[in-house]
């Protein structure tokens, strides 16, 4: 069999990265890489490739940085040649990104079959550019293989037929198991000087926070209350740090002594500081998971969530833009007032961990 696997941002290597290795071991399938080139920046797609031991593509689209349907276009045109070169029996996408609706809707046209990685998730927003690719994606896809039982509930009540359907383990949590061990040789705490200060780890990057002034402001009061009691380091996306600028806030940040402002990460190091954090604050879905199988208490600063066994397990909050309740929440101690639930993927492991 041959199969395209396509990627195209960074949450995409983490959840291809299992799914190409366990290819490789069987001679049955002649597998492909295709990266789209949605996210371009060496720190955001070489170094994962690297991190995550993934050979480079076989195939590099470079579509770059664009509006959502310049993107899309761009995708869908050079995906159609590569199709049409490459005549493969299947393609993998995986999450929600452009690429995967882009790369999908062309292969449903030319009459490929799509399989899809982490189908199901809703978070009943359509505003969100995601939420617009998982409806695409699962409306096209042939098999749609879901992470939890949330996305079994939502994929039945769209009418897609059961047969399709597979219940499965997690892969993104599949990297976080296999990388683990190298994760924890990372210098990057030494490097920072935080091998025995505790701290917060922050990530933004969603339109609807950093895109929006007033939004952004509300988080920036919050994290000036925060960084007097603990420390947060703050990896900082392309799009954030670009935005801290066109919205003159350069000054808040710098005046913020106690939040240490990072390049964008590779993944072993971003791993390594996660599993020491004692608090996460994101608008991210995959750290959502992540924390919550590591059992890290997490704040997400957005005002719904895809990933709703989260919530149920105890371990995420959600806090929109709410400068007080995001101060309050992150006041409380982290080994109390919130559940101890173990977070177990279908395939039944499971993580969990005292984070005190």
């Amino acid at each position: 069999m041959k199969v395209i696997n396509v990627v195209g941002a960074r949450p995409n290597f983490m959840k291809i990265a299992p799914i190409q290795r366990e290819m490789d071991k069987h001679k049955d399938f002649e597998s492909i890489l295709l990266h789209t080139g949605q996210h371009y920046d060496e720190k955001m797609s070489k170094l994962f490739f690297e991190d995550l031991e993934l050979p480079q593509p076989n195939i590099y689209l470079n579509v770059g940085s664009a509006s959502h349907a310049v993107q899309t276009a761009k995708i869908m045109v050079e995906f159609e040649k590569v199709l049409i070169d490459e005549k493969p029996d299947l393609i993998v996408v995986v999450g929600d990104v452009n690429s995967t609706a882009a790369c999908s809707m062309v292969a449903a046209k030319m009459g490929v079959k799509i399989a899809h990685v982490e189908a199901g998730l809703r978070s009943f927003d359509r505003k969100m550019p995601e939420e617009i690719n998982r409806l695409v994606t699962d409306t096209l896809s042939d098999d749609l293989f879901v992470t939890e039982r949330s996305g079994l509930d939502n994929l039945k009540r769209e009418g897609i037929e059961e047969h399709k359907v597979h219940f499965v383990g997690h892969v993104m949590i599949d990297s976080l198991i296999h990388f683990a061990e190298k994760a924890k040789k990372s210098l990057i705490k030494k490097e920072l000087n935080l091998e025995s200060a505790p701290y917060a780890l922050v990530t933004l990057h969603r339109p609807s926070n950093v895109d929006n002034r007033e939004n952004f402001v509300k988080l920036l009061d919050a994290f000036e209350i925060i960084e007097k009691d603990i420390l947060i380091i703050f990896p900082i996306h392309p799009r954030s740090r670009k935005m801290i600028s066109e919205f003159g806030l350069d000054g808040r940040i710098k005046a913020m002594k106690n939040l240490a402002l990072l390049e964008p990460l590779g993944y072993l190091d971003f791993m390594n500081l996660l599993h020491s954090a004692k608090l996460t604050l994101t608008d991210s879905g995959g750290i959502q998971e992540e924390t919550t199988y590591l059992g890290i208490p997490c704040l997400t600063m957005r005002e719904n969530t895809e990933r709703p066994v989260t919530i149920e397990m105890g371990t995420n909050i959600l806090v929109g833009h709410d400068t007080e309740l995001i101060v309050k929440e992150t006041k409380k101690n982290p080994c109390g007032q919130r559940k101890k639930r173990r977070y177990s993927t279908p395939v039944g492991r499971q993580g969990g961990k005292e984070n005190c």
